[in-house]
């Protein structure tokens, strides 16, 4: 066998590839379908989309194989004589030269199949039966980099183990596009390992800082690297206020209304509308308050990992901005215990993931306009109540659905939850109530897709937000939030009944009446 078979196993792949491209082109045997071929194409092709994607992820895991097992050939035909750092220089020259990869990606790729080969046992089980693509998988290698052999094996059973306790909810991990994984994984990692999460905040926070770096045409891009919830706040402000400058006769797009905000807030004193000025058509004319015009100057804000406040005396606020400067909504899952300082487990920023404990009990405790502070209980880790000052029950339904779906339900879509739009998915007119169980919140586009093309939303629950059905008849899981059980403080037995009847415990009588006001 050996070469022999290798030479054959490709030349029946490329038979196969062959025939799936005589079929796309229309040029196959028989038609998809006798009666009504054009249809029957249509739904052909997504078929061989999703086979290839399949076999996309296994060829991907078989490269990692392959790359692996040349490398550890490849270092005992080398010898003991070899430095070790020449020769996996030397493996990774030449599986780039093979790949035609540059140093870089040929090291990175090599890194990353080593991981996922000797270290990922369920990641490369995905990749060999092609539920997971690479992209995922580098994901996993990346998220799982520094954890303990406990740490990897319980991020990697949550997500890919759907008979584990904990298992993810909603659409599996393969059908989802890998920045939406990284953006899970990443909340996992930190909710289970928030240990270091203050540390490494408290890091950032003395690495605060704002960068200019210019670009092309005459433009350049500002990035402040910032406490996620100072840039959260002013991300969704910039949002608030651009959207208030929309309406008839406005010609700028969204994303030019805050950059002509956000230039007219850093160039004048403040985030006054009507200094939001700037040119309806990108081009040289129109300039602001300060003579700026969107052909002059973009601005951006970036939030790095790891940032956060560690006291509400790290940052001073300058003597032009007033207290309610920022006033944008900001969502903050705050599990009872670490509000009330008895564990330390991370809380969850609308838009942007975990936060410190301590940034949260302070957002809390300040009772910082800008945020709404969302309570879980502490037995099952659903939401429990929606802190609000409008009592109005639009508002209430409109917090409540941007806590159960945290973003746009549309599958792939990573727009936050401020910039949506609540929808009745059975709509009024035909009998559909204003319920939170018949209400989706997908952002403005795919708002418009609902209402202009085939892709109709499913139903939603109070906990579960819509999956979709495409004009082709297909459906496709939306992603649920990973709500888990709160971590209990040590000593705890595991229950609040445990607790209830342990009278004397420093918490207990916090706990109980939380639990009472709120059950």
């Amino acid at each position: 066998m050996g070469k022999a078979a290798v030479v054959e196993a490709l030349a029946d792949i490329r038979a196969a590839l062959a025939v799936l491209v005589a079929e796309v082109d229309g040029c196959g045997g028989e038609p998809f379908c006798a009666s009504d071929p054009l249809a029957g194409l249509a739904d052909g092709c997504l078929d061989v989309l999703a086979g290839a994607r399949e076999v996309e992820a296994r060829v991907a895991g078989l490269k990692a194989r392959a790359a692996v097992a040349f490398a550890d050939a490849a270092g005992v035909v080398a010898g003991p004589g070899v430095p070790v750092v020449a020769q996996e220089m030397a493996v990774a020259a030449e599986i780039g030269c093979v790949l035609a990869l540059g140093p870089r990606a040929a090291s990175s790729f090599l890194v990353t199949s080593q991981a996922v080969v000797k270290g990922l046992p369920r990641t490369a089980a995905a990749l060999n039966n092609g539920t997971l693509s690479w992209q995922h998988a580098t994901v996993m290698a990346d998220e799982t980099a520094g954890l303990d052999a406990a740490g990897v094996a319980g991020l990697e059973a949550h997500f890919l183990d759907p008979g584990a306790p904990d298992a993810v909810r909603g659409c599996a991990v393969g059908e989802l596009p890998a920045h939406r994984f990284r953006a899970r994984a990443r909340v996992w990692r930190e909710r289970h390992h928030a240990g270091s999460i203050e540390q490494r905040h408290a890091k950032g926070v003395v690495d605060r800082r704002v960068e200019y770096r210019p670009d092309r045409d005459g433009m350049a891009w500002l990035g402040a690297y910032l406490p996620a919830d100072q840039a959260a706040a002013g991300w969704n402000r910039l949002t608030a206020v651009a959207r208030g400058l929309q309406g008839t006769g406005e010609a700028r797009t969204l994303a030019q209304l805050r950059a002509d905000v956000f230039a007219a807030a850093i160039l004048t004193k403040g985030l006054a509308p009507g200094r939001a000025t700037g040119s309806g058509t990108g081009g040289g004319g129109g300039g602001g308050a300060e003579g700026l015009s969107t052909g002059q100057a973009a601005g951006r804000v970036d939030v790095g990992p790891g940032e956060g406040c560690a006291s509400p005396d790290t940052f001073e606020r300058p003597a032009d901005v007033p207290p309610d400067a920022v006033r944008a909504q900001v969502l903050v899952t705050v599990p009872v215990f670490s509000l009330l300082g008895l564990t330390d487990e991370a809380a969850v920023l609308d838009g942007y993931g975990p936060i410190p404990a301590s940034m949260a009990r302070r957002l809390v405790a300040e009772g910082a306009g800008s945020f709404y502070r969302v309570l879980v209980d502490p037995r099952d880790g659903a939401p429990l109540e929606i802190g609000r000052k409008s009592y109005r029950v639009g508002k209430a339904m409109r917090n409540w659905l941007r806590m159960r779906d945290g973003k746009c339900p549309f599958p792939g879509c990573s727009n936050s939850s401020l910039d949506t739009e609540a929808d009745h998915i059975l709509a009024w007119a035909d009998g559909g109530t204003t319920g939170v169980s018949n209400l989706g919140q997908p952002c403005p586009k795919h708002h418009r897709l609902r209402h202009t093309t085939g892709w109709k939303p499913t139903p939603a629950s109070k906990t579960e937000p819509p999956g979709w059905t495409s004009p082709a008849g297909r459906h496709y899981h939306s992603e649920h939030q990973d709500w888990e059980p709160t971590k209990w403080p040590h000593g705890c037995l595991g229950g609040a009944a445990d607790i209830v009847r342990h009278r004397g415990s420093p918490w207990e009588d916090a706990l109980e009446g939380f639990l009472s006001a709120h059950s």
